[in-house]
């Protein structure tokens, strides 16, 4: 079970969204909301509906239906207002601490909210009373200098707490957008929905869903703890640059260890410090390199910085899998965190709602630019027959010892050493075709048969050459990482590539890199995969 999730039966699923995630994707190229990552997660969440909305930065409980009666029935109560939310906010101002309502009309201005005493706009209603018990809301610890109020929504306008709370002298800490600009900065917006009561479209029966706030904790460790179960992966990206707010800083949990990148120096220091703040053995450190392949191994390698040495292999979990990373071997430690999501697809076979199911057992799977074969793992773990095809035999050989750790024979499964249009080629001539094809080519490369491979360039080729070994009615799989092509060029060049080779598509998923890269305006996201099926 993912840790945010707080009550799922048939009909309802109650949810403790994280602030720093969206409820849905804003824009249909953007980092997936809640809403969206979960239907992309698990084939019984594919009919969840929204019923509500939380700001990007708010936290608390969020209910999605699952089925027709539930949000014919959700619907219904949080028209006729028989929902009844309440949410706790921490604000600096301290004014009479009395109840009062707030009681206007809303209307948007650019990128925030204005009231006015009448239309136009929205009419919005809140009731505001101070905590008097700090128990009542939990263990929540409240910093020093803020005071804690109950704020109760009788309608659902966008920011409606947030325009009442500050039109009444107490801007919410945390919330620049409406009025508090004291210092020191808040790292998070202070705004939880708390508990939401309503009445179970099936049962009848009264239900409240409550969760206390942590106002005091690292809202980036808490996005991270809510939909990540460290039992099942302990590998994945702590602190991923601006979005996170450390520009240039990259940090990676490792089991445990920690890697903290960056280009420069100085925010390698803070990179350090906070991997040391966070590891349980040892953190390692690198800096990013822009001419990765005109340097030398040891070189590239991260540096110990302090702490446990790690040994010269040790083993990560990732979707309950295990898989052996090293410092020792260059710049790539043996596993791409940012595609954790999408060889979780190939693992329960759920690409998305919209996408029929991988169902790849007994199939096979072309692996290209296998590296150390984690895609491969995942569907040999369902039961395919796997071919891994990798310029390095060094990579080969680590896939395979990722094989034994999974207690996956190397046998029925083929580990081929070549360039990769040599060998669809050779795949084609000898007409030997495949369910599925995995093409997540680096940015360059180069081999001694082809020569230079550059993805903008080279790509929609590349494409063509894995449709000619594609059975009809396969699915390729395609993703790329070059930060400055745009996902709409991107999918219509595999479209073009797709019309140049006759094939017709059936159906394409877009997904972008998953919520533990967070894209925002001042770290836009790099990572674009596509899931294609092709026409019978």
């Amino acid at each position: 079970m993912i840790p945010c999730v707080i009550f799922e039966d048939e009909h309802l699923l109650a949810v403790n969204k994280p602030a720093g995630i969206n409820t849905h994707a804003p824009a249909p190229h953007a980092g997936e909301g809640l809403y969206d990552w979960l239907r992309n997660r698990e084939p019984r969440w594919a009919s969840l509906a929204i019923i509500h909305r939380l700001d990007k930065e708010t936290s608390g409980v969020m209910v999605f239906a699952k089925t027709p009666l539930a949000n014919r029935s959700l619907t219904d109560q949080f028209a006729r207002r028989q929902a009844r939310k309440r949410y706790v906010f921490l604000t600096r101002n301290r004014r009479p601490t009395q109840n009062f309502t707030a009681r206007n009309f809303i209307r948007r201005a650019g990128e925030k909210y204005l009231s006015a005493p009448q239309a136009p706009g929205d009419l919005a209603e809140t009731v505001f009373a101070p905590v008097e018990n700090l128990a009542e809301i939990g263990p929540a610890t409240i910093p020093p200098g803020l005071q804690a109020w109950w704020a109760e929504p009788r309608t659902g306008r966008t920011h409606q707490i947030r325009v009442h709370a500050a039109e009444h002298g107490l801007a919410i800490a945390g919330d620049p957008l409406y009025g508090d600009t004291s210092a020191p900065a808040i790292p998070r917006l202070c705004l939880h929905a708390a508990e939401l009561r309503l009445t179970h479209p099936a049962t009848k029966e009264p239900l409240c869903f409550s969760v206390p706030p942590d106002f005091a904790g690292d809202p980036r460790q808490a996005l991270r703890s809510a939909l990540i179960d460290p039992a099942e992966t302990n590998a994945f990206r702590t602190i991923h640059g601006a979005s996170d707010g450390c520009p240039a800083v990259y940090v990676d949990r490792l089991g445990d260890f920690l890697l903290a990148q960056s280009e420069q120096p100085i925010r390698l220091e803070l990179a350090t410090r906070l991997a040391r703040d966070g590891a349980t053995r040892g953190w390692y450190e690198k800096t990013l390199l822009r001419r990765v392949r005109q340097t030398s191994v040891e070189k590239t390698c991260p540096r110990h910085a302090g702490g446990e040495p790690a040994p010269e292999t040790f083993v990560i979990r990732e979707n309950a899998l295990q898989f052996e990373l090293s410092f020792n071997e260059g710049y790539s430690v043996g596993l791409f965190l940012d595609q954790r999501d999408n060889r979780r697809r190939l693992l329960n076979g759920w690409v998305g709602p919209a996408f029929p199911p991988l169902n790849l057992a007994g199939k096979r799977v072309l692996n290209t630019f296998a590296y150390t074969c984690g895609f491969s793992v995942c569907a040999a773990k369902t039961g395919a027959a796997t071919v891994s095809l990798d310029l390095s035999r060094k990579y080969l050989d680590w896939g395979k010892r990722n094989f034994a750790l999974n207690e996956l024979p190397a046998t029925g499964h083929e580990f081929i050493f070549g360039d990769v249009f040599d060998w669809l080629r050779r795949f084609h001539k000898r007409q030997q075709l495949f369910d599925m094809v995995l093409l997540d080519p680096p940015t360059f490369s180069q081999s001694r048969e082809t020569g230079v491979f550059q993805a903008k360039r080279d790509y929609g080729i590349l494409l063509e050459a894995a449709l000619s070994v594609l059975q009809p009615g396969g699915v390729v799989f395609a993703s790329n990482n070059t930060a400055d092509w745009q996902p709409s060029q991107f999918l219509e060049m595999l479209r073009g590539a797709c019309d140049a080779a006759k094939r017709r598509l059936a159906q394409e998923h877009y997904v972008p890199q998953p919520p533990d890269f967070p894209m925002s305006k001042a770290e836009p996201g790099y990572l674009k995969t596509v899931w294609l099926r092709l026409a019978n």
